[in-house]
């Protein structure tokens, strides 16, 4: 059907006007990914890094946001949250207000469990604490304190976010893991397992067992004062690595010392369908040690 010459400019003009509002309200609305890449004086190479901004972060830009620090395991990279579909999870959660609003960064780790390396070649750990946070701090509009700030992680890095946590309390006001590389001590044999595949080069190689077992979360765990830390961690029943038996010690230290903290052994292996279906729990917990949810 024709419209008539004296109506089609101006409903033209405001047909383009509308959609135009619409896509911009949708676009200062949506989740924004921006990923980039920093050198280091402790890290060789080019660490690449992702940070996932909630809806709000380019329609405020007055406003500072709580940061979780996510770490990826081994065999991923900065890009996992996206790779994994967890990012559009994410995503719905904040849609339906079931999070509350928090930049999520992701730094690229390669094999190094997080750790400064046996070998000193990799000193992740100085890196982290000493360059990564403060350049994001510096990047982008994150609160850079302690009730702004959480580390998260899973397998490697869910090793590795219980480490920073209980090295560094003072840092973060709560850390939130899926089935963490946990054993205090490296089994005889465990080629049997397939730990010494899984645990790369970080700590010798061949493996030095002294060094995994100076640089596990349980020497920190055990002295550190950790009043005020939000601890959550989970682990399948049939860890294909056996972490469910370091991730029970874990929660039996913690209760000993009279730590709180939330600790689950679900069903399920050690694979990407046991995180998807319990990641929500562990961004929700985090949204809630924020303050932004209840």
């Amino acid at each position: 059907m024709l419209i008539a010459n004296s109506f089609s400019i101006p409903m033209s003009k405001y047909l383009i006007s509308f959609l135009f509002l619409i896509f911009t309200v949708n676009a200062l609305a949506a989740t924004r990914v921006q990923c980039g890449a920093m050198k280091s004086k402790y890290v060789p190479g080019n660490i690449g890094y992702c940070a996932m901004l909630p809806p709000s972060y380019d329609a405020k830009p007055g406003k500072k946001f709580p940061v979780l620090y996510f770490l990826h395991g081994l065999g991923a990279d900065q890009s996992f949250l996206a790779s994994s579909g967890a990012s559009s999870e994410i995503e719905e959660a904040w849609e339906e207000k079931r999070l509350g609003e928090f930049v999520i960064i992701t730094p690229q780790a390669e094999n190094s469990f997080y750790i400064n390396s046996r070998d000193g070649h990799t000193l992740y750990d100085d890196f982290f604490v000493k360059e990564f946070i403060p350049q994001m701090e510096r990047r982008f509009r994150v609160i850079g304190d302690r009730p702004g700030r959480a580390i998260g992680g899973i397998s490697m890095g869910g090793y590795g976010a219980l480490r920073f946590a209980f090295k560094y309390p003072r840092m973060f006001v709560s850390v939130a893991v899926h089935m963490p590389a946990l054993l205090e001590e490296l089994p005889h044999g465990s080629s049997g397992v397939g730990l010494s595949v899984f645990l790369g080069t970080a700590f010798g190689s061949p493996l030095n067992e002294r060094f995994w077992k100076e640089n596990t979360p349980f020497v920190f765990a055990r002295t550190a004062n950790l009043q005020g830390l939000k601890i959550y961690f989970d682990c399948g029943d049939h860890d294909n690595y056996g972490f469910d038996a370091g991730t029970r010690q874990l929660d039996r230290l913690l209760t000993a010392r009279h730590v709180e903290h939330e600790a689950h052994i679900y069903p399920g292996g050690h694979d990407w369908q046991f995180v998807s279906e319990h990641m929500g729990a562990s961004m929700e917990f985090q949204s809630r040690a924020f303050g932004l949810t209840k």
